[in-house]
């Protein structure tokens, strides 16, 4: 049997949030990130969108034994889709690897009554400084849309559920680059 693996592109590049290992870097083609809400829940979110220009990085990592209910549960607003032939670069040449996405049909702005949680946004660019440093960091933000998405600031008390303790020097990332993409945050 064919090892099962996903692809992150958000929470999941931050090893920190999840079991999964070995996690490899892994860039793939086709798809954009974008900032969305679901139907079914209170604040935005990531999802990837198709975009035959654009090319993202992330990590994959095995599913063990095939079985996906844990990550189906954790990532539940998203469909599982096939990754495709676009794994552009990988540790893991020929895998078979899913991707998530919010169905577009279910896709929402987000607005004041669904924002991003700056919590969230936070763990999503720990990861991709440690993985990538800053120059990744620096394509994580290029190659997702939604920035002018108000954000809630909640670092006082995250309501993120995998909320991570960030350097100060991930802060002053973070916050900085917020700032350079004109970024609303409140309180």
């Amino acid at each position: 049997m064919q090892t099962a693996y996903f692809f992150g592109y958000g929470s999941l590049v931050n090893r920190h949030t999840h079991i999964y290992a070995p996690a490899h870097r892994a860039t793939v083609q086709g798809w954009r990130r974008a900032w969305r809400v679901a139907a079914d829940r209170q604040v935005a979110f990531l999802t990837v969108i198709r975009d035959d220009d654009c090319a993202i990085d992330g990590l994959i990592a095995p599913v063990p034994d095939g079985d996906w209910a844990a990550l189906d549960l954790r990532e539940a607003a998203y469909d599982r889709l096939p990754a495709g032939p676009d794994l552009a670069q990988s540790a893991v040449p020929g895998a078979d690897v899913a991707i998530y996405a919010i169905p577009p049909d279910r896709l929402h702005a987000p607005d004041a009554d669904h924002p991003v949680l700056l919590s969230y946004i936070d763990v999503v660019l720990q990861g991709y400084l440690q993985e990538y440093g800053q120059d990744g960091a620096e394509r994580f933000l290029d190659t997702t849309t939604g920035w002018e998405a108000p954000i809630l600031n909640d670092r006082d008390a995250p309501r993120y559920p995998r909320a991570q303790s960030l350097s100060p020097d991930e802060h002053a990332f973070v916050d900085d680059a917020l700032a350079r993409l004109g970024c609303r945050t409140y309180a």
